[in-house]
């Protein structure tokens, strides 16, 4: 299994290659302008795609279940939950 800082890393070095490495290879009368955009571009996307990634790391919203939907997952996982309402009485 891919370790956990592997994906970061991967994104990292290429959006790093696209905002530190390609603004060297600009050319033409508008170099200052590509040079700046192709910066703008790495930074902001790279950022975009972090915030995107953490944000799957530890969601803040879950899915909503009823009742009977744990209890079919459970009972399908072979975790079968006995009913809390008969358990009860």
């Amino acid at each position: 299994m891919v370790d956990s800082y592997v994906a970061p890393l991967v994104i990292t070095c290429i959006w790093a290659f696209v905002g530190i490495i390609c603004p060297f290879f600009a050319r033409g009368p508008s170099k200052g302008v590509t040079q700046c955009c192709l910066m703008l571009t790495a930074a902001t996307c790279w950022l975009f795609w972090l915030c995107c990634y953490m944000t799957q790391m530890n969601p803040l919203i879950g899915p909503r279940l009823s009742r009977n939907e744990i209890m079919i997952i459970a009972k399908e996982w072979g975790h079968e939950i006995k009913n809390v309402i008969d358990s009860m009485h």
